[in-house]
């Protein structure tokens, strides 16, 4: 239906739509001139840290990846142990069990920071998928060869990357991507 051919009452509801939609896009824009404001505030202050350059120095991680971890994680001498980063980030299996029964199938907890869960899972798909992170790559394909489901893998990876973040932020080490 041309506007031609709309009742005034279909012109004006027409009209108004096309406003609306002027001034989201108006408003989409006018925020994302924002947002990149804020990422470069972002980049720089992240760039003062000493651990952000370590972060970074992992295959798959990129900035705001790495300026993420590093504000969920904090401080590294939090954490006694890599299990307790891991527990954490809420990425350590749970293991129901009840007297002499112990169920076959467990589930990540979840009981931590969803920000750095998310976070480690992009890391880990940037990492495994370009084959950035040699690595991972063999480890998550080692997970896969052994029958887990890619779901089960991934957690295991995000795991093992959680592990290396605590061993280099403890160490104050780079990553050597050796593989």
């Amino acid at each position: 239906m041309d506007s031609a051919s709309r009742n005034p009452f279909q012109k004006s509801v027409y009209e108004s739509h096309v406003i609306n939609l002027r001034m989201y896009i108006e408003l989409l824009f006018h925020y994302q001139g924002h947002l990149s404001d804020l990422e470069d505030r972002i980049v720089t202050l992240a760039n003062e840290l000493e651990e952000y350059k370590i972060i970074q120095s992992i295959p798959g991680i990129g900035e705001k990846i790495a300026a993420t971890i590093i504000s969920e994680i904090g401080e590294i001498d939090r954490f006694n142990h890599p299990k307790k980063l891991v527990a954490f980030a809420g990425v350590d299996p749970s293991v129901h069990s009840s007297g002499k029964f112990t169920a076959t199938i467990n589930r990540m907890t979840k009981r931590g920071s969803s920000r750095l869960r998310h976070s480690l899972y992009l890391a880990v798909l940037c990492g495994i998928r370009s084959s950035r992170n040699k690595k991972l790559k063999t480890f998550y394909d080692k997970k896969k060869s052994e029958g887990k489901p890619a779901k089960v893998s991934i957690v295991a990876c995000m795991n093992k990357l959680l592990h290396w973040i605590y061993a280099l932020l403890s160490r104050k080490e780079t990553f050597l991507d050796l593989a």
